[in-house]
């Protein structure tokens, strides 16, 4: 039993490692994150997103242990799958119209549950567990502002002519 959880463990790290560096990747070529990160070497692998990712993943093993880190980052990816299936209702709202290619089995009572059900987690886990809940967090929560900083000092995209414009221009008048 110990071999295949390992064997499991290697494999979902494998695609852990590999899917978190091009997201960094995809984030530096749209502008969000440095743009050294948006480079890729002679094999066409981003290389330096790995290496982003290599230094974070040793960051966070050196934060503590195996079960203080499963505490820490449950919490943040338990939040972002409950947003992902509150978008579905918010997507059925907003814009009912909309093509749906692909069907949520028993929608709208199965995903509600879910929500339900993440939601609980969630609350147990800041009511029993808040020395990892609150930190993880409290760096999601992050996010937002650095995401807005980084956002205002970024060219923005013309849509009518394809130029970019620096956010100041775009905030004087004509």
């Amino acid at each position: 039993m110990a071999v295949a959880v390992m064997i499991s463990t290697f494999g979902c790290n494998n695609g852990l490692i590999l899917s978190g560096a091009r997201v960094y990747y995809a984030m530096a070529r749209d502008g969000l994150f440095f743009r050294q990160v948006s480079t890729v070497n002679r094999h066409n692998a981003p290389s330096a997103a790995l290496w982003v990712q290599c230094i974070w993943a040793c960051a966070l093993c050196l934060s503590g242990t195996y079960r203080q880190l499963l505490d820490f980052v449950v919490f943040a990816v338990v939040m972002f799958y409950i947003l992902t299936v509150a978008g579905l209702f918010v997507l059925r709202i907003r814009r009912p119209d909309m093509e749906r290619p692909y069907r949520v089995f028993g929608y709208p009572v199965l995903p509600a549950v879910y929500l339900l059900l993440a939601l609980f987690i969630e609350v147990q886990l800041l009511r029993y567990k808040p020395q990892y809940t609150w930190p993880g967090l409290l760096i999601v929560a992050s996010g937002i502002p650095i995401y807005a900083l980084w956002r205002a000092r970024q060219p923005q995209a013309n849509p009518l002519d394809g130029t970019h414009e620096s956010a100041e221009s775009n905030a004087r008048p004509a």
